[in-house]
């Protein structure tokens, strides 16, 4: 199954060419020039990757980046964003804001070509329903069923769906809303400290005899799921 991008660009030759050579390596791809519109066509059919242009029309990319981080549908989906702003506040920023990566124009379209398939490699067996392995940690989402070093391991479900989200973006760090809004919704009334609780209990469930703590901790960031 050929993966499904959103290409939100102003630029229409731009956009044209970009369209053409991700559909030339097989890629669905829809364009849109517009913020809003783009949402929309986010929320109604959820592409597998989003590339991202910061100033289009409408709608800014950084707060569609902000939005379709908070809307649990869209907050897993990766984002790269493009831009002709070189300052590196700006791309702290869009960092910052959930952006997956950063691609300052103008750039070769082969370098977007392999940061999308990079991408994709690490999030392909998640969007297939295929075992995902981050370091000594298997998960089969089909199954329902989690392994370490070839324990089956006992997780609560909550526990489940914040080591999937975890391992769906493995280095990433999380800030502790983003947590919140990808495991829990939008629309959770949970306290930010609940992310802690679950957080310990994660890593007691996924504790094996002389295997080191996976994840780790980012002072006043969040956290993140490594490889060990």
């Amino acid at each position: 199954m050929s993966a499904k991008l959103l290409l939100v660009e102003d630029d229409p030759a731009l956009s044209e060419l970009l369209e053409y050579r991700f559909q030339n390596e097989g890629y669905q791809v829809r364009c849109t020039s517009d913020g809003d519109e783009a949402m929309v066509l986010a929320s109604e059919d959820v592409p597998d990757l989003i590339i991202l242009d910061w100033m289009i029309e409408g709608t800014s990319g950084i707060e569609v980046c902000r939005r379709l981080r908070r809307d649990k549908e869209t907050a897993h989906v990766p984002i790269i964003m493009l831009t002709a702003r070189e300052a590196e506040d700006d791309r702290v920023r869009g960092l910052e804001t959930g952006a997956d990566d950063y691609l300052t124009k103008p750039f070769s379209p082969r370098e977007l070509l392999a940061r999308v398939a990079a991408v994709m490699r690490r999030i392909r067996p998640a969007l297939a329903g295929e075992t995902i392995e981050v370091g000594d940690i298997k998960l089969d989402p089909v199954a329902h069923k989690v392994q370490r070093r070839g324990r089956s391991l006992q997780l609560g479900p909550t526990e489940y769906r914040l080591l999937k989200f975890f391992m769906e973006s493995p280095g990433r760090v999380f800030s502790r809303g983003q947590l919140l809004d990808g495991v829990w919704g939008t629309g959770s009334d949970i306290e930010l400290r609940t992310v802690d609780v679950h957080i310990r209990r994660l890593r007691k469930a996924i504790s094996v005899d002389g295997a080191k703590d996976p994840i780790r901790t980012v002072r006043s960031a969040g956290y993140a799921l490594e490889a060990i």
